[in-house]
């Protein structure tokens, strides 16, 4: 995989790495705080909503429904500037192990989406935050990469865990 590694937010900040291999983006970042909450942040809509839209795209999220379980849904809502109309994003849950795996499917578009992965491993009373995204083919993961729909996750996650200290210290 080739690596690289997206900037620090705040002085003392966790860096994000991201790799690539043919098919497979693979975003790791240590957030510190315990695996229960990052699980928390990923699985509970009033959370969720609260740090995934990465704030310097403009982008509004209009309504997040998560129903976090295997055979479960999502359905995210998400207004770009501008636009007359929000888009859909939705897919299904593959997989759930509570504070440690989330898997589900992103099925939005005409052509099979990835499957995305995230997993919660703590140590320490941190979680290092491991996102996978497989594709079908490296051509599909060349256009996502091209469009810039991957190119905000760095920034996600400098949300996510800034909320998971608000979260920590209420």
């Amino acid at each position: 995989m080739d690596a690289r590694n997206e900037g620090d937010s705040t002085p003392g900040s966790h860096r994000t790495a991201v790799d690539r291999s043919d098919r497979e983006l693979v975003v790791t970042r240590t957030v510190n705080a315990p695996a229960r909450l990052v699980f928390d942040a990923w699985s509970q809509s009033e959370l969720f909503k609260r740090w995934w839209i990465p704030k310097s795209c403009g982008l509004t999220l209009v309504s997040c429904e998560l129903d976090v379980r295997v055979g479960g849904s999502y359905r995210l809502m998400i207004l770009p500037p501008g636009a007359p109309e929000p888009m859909a994003f939705f897919g299904r849950y593959l997989e759930v192990i509570p504070n440690a795996r989330i898997s589900w499917t992103n099925e939005e578009g005409d052509e099979p989406g990835p499957v995305t992965t995230v997993t919660f491993e703590e140590k320490d009373g941190k979680t290092q935050v491991v996102v996978r995204d497989l594709y079908p083919s490296k051509e599909a993961l060349d256009a996502a990469i091209a469009s810039g729909s991957t190119s905000g996750m760095g920034e996600s996650l400098d949300q996510l865990e800034a909320f998971l200290g608000e979260l920590g210290a209420a």
